[in-house]
């Protein structure tokens, strides 16, 4: 819904609507509305409904409030609303359920904010110069230096080495010490761990997009991502284990398109069997990151992935990572590894059993919550060298890029505040 505004193309939009559930509510909203220069006739009585009726037929504002009060299930009733706002319209929840969970689902939905019953002028006159200010923020991020977008995809040999751990610690990085706007993508639709490892509810977002394909779109992006921090959105699920996975992977590659419309860098957690199933999701990929434990399964298992890579993306860059390596108690040693699969090992990351215990226990990224551990500087060094491939590959069509990327829509006033303050999560 938070779409990026073009005045251009505005057309007869009103710049605010509200449709509130109470009397004494509408009291609070109508001096602080026309304070801001705008119609007090605009406040109508009513909730949700009222306003996705109303909007189905009529233009959607610049900004619309509206009251969940009145909603026996807000956040279904948001999609409701989603389907018929026009691009770039900031919406405001008003409510009276004080739950910290609800106001993150709303805003990861792409609710700008949400305001708790009963209201107050100043309450109320804030949120809406914000809202105010989504439209007067540079778009698209003009002015800036354009850097190149940067796709990897992490794919375990076995399982159990380490993949997810690695593709969450990465786009952690890309997202805080490199600072860029960063999409992590788990196609585990079963049995992924992203958003466990970030402490996330995984929400319904991936699901929705295998079930329906046809609506991936920017605006279906910023609904269906959940927020990790200020530069890093994750899409994944928790399908149900009796629910087989239906789909031609035409979803898949629609996502990847649209993050490299809204993100500088796009993490995939890729299980192997989905290089079988759909290799046409390494069409738009840089690199691949190669994750292998020094094993003869293992070691066999590269040697095939990377014939297959060899075969069927050949412009994609390879980066072999050894994880959870311990020295003298390998099944293979690092020489016999690298003979067989006729090339260097790039990485060694060593195993640290305690450092992964406190990534789990503190609900963050490996490389988070062990920033002072000899794996965590190895995980450093795959992320710049990830970038580094990565850009070279993509420096040749960034300029072309660069007049298109981030204009669908303005993922920025996603990502552009952190939830309030949440109650500790409780031990899965």
């Amino acid at each position: 819904m938070n779409a990026p505004w073009k005045p251009g193309v505005a057309g007869n939009r009103d710049p605010f609507a509200a449709f509130i559930c109470d009397e004494t509510a509408l009291d609070v909203l109508r001096p602080v509305v026309i304070e801001l220069g705008w119609a007090p006739e605009k406040c109508a009585k009513g909730g949700l409904r009222n306003a996705v009726q109303s909007l189905s037929i009529a233009a959607s504002p610049a900004i619309l409030m509206v009251d969940l009060s009145e909603s026996g299930d807000p956040l279904n009733d948001i999609n409701a609303l989603a389907e018929v706002c026009e691009p770039g319209t900031v919406v405001i929840a008003v409510g009276q359920v004080n739950d910290v969970r609800l106001y993150r689902d709303l805003l990861a939905s792409g609710i700008h904010d949400y305001l708790l019953k009963p209201l107050s002028a100043g309450q109320v006159r804030d949120s809406l110069n914000q809202a105010q200010a989504v439209f007067a923020a540079p778009r698209g991020g003009e002015g800036e230096t354009h850097k190149p977008h940067v796709s990897t995809a992490v794919v375990g040999t076995r399982g159990g080495v380490g993949a997810s751990t690695l593709a969450t610690s990465l786009a952690w990085l890309f997202s805080t010490d490199h600072k860029r706007p960063t999409a992590l993508l788990d196609l585990d639709v079963h049995f992924g761990t992203g958003a466990l490892s970030l402490d996330l509810e995984p929400g319904r977002g991936l699901t929705d997009a295998i079930e329906n394909p046809s609506r991936i779109d920017g605006l279906f992006i910023e609904r269906a991502m959940i927020r990790a921090n200020d530069n890093l959105a994750i899409l994944s699920a928790e399908a149900p284990i009796n629910s087989p996975l239906m789909t031609d992977g035409s979803a898949f590659v629609q996502l990847e398109e649209e993050f490299r419309q809204a993100f500088e860098s796009t993490v995939v957690d890729l299980p192997r069997n989905m290089l079988i199933n759909f290799p046409h999701l390494l069409q738009d990929v840089n690199v691949v990151t190669l994750v292998a434990e020094m094993t003869l399964a293992s070691a066999r298992d590269t040697i095939r992935i990377l014939s297959w890579l060899k075969t069927n993306a050949p412009a994609v860059a390879p980066i072999v990572v050894a994880n959870k390596v311990q020295t003298g108690l390998a099944e293979i040693s690092k020489a016999d590894f690298e003979a067989s699969i006729e090339r260097k090992i790039d990485f060694l990351i060593p195993y640290d059993q305690k450092a992964a215990v406190n990534a789990a226990k503190l609900g963050q990224t490996f490389v988070d919550a062990n920033r002072s551990s000899k794996a965590g500087a190895v995980i450093r060094d795959i992320a710049k060298a990830v970038l580094g491939k990565g850009e070279e590959g993509e420096e040749g069509e960034a300029t072309a890029a660069s007049s298109s990327l981030l204009g669908k829509f303005d993922l920025k006033s996603l990502l552009s505040k952190k939830p309030k303050a949440a109650p500790q999560a409780e031990p899965a």
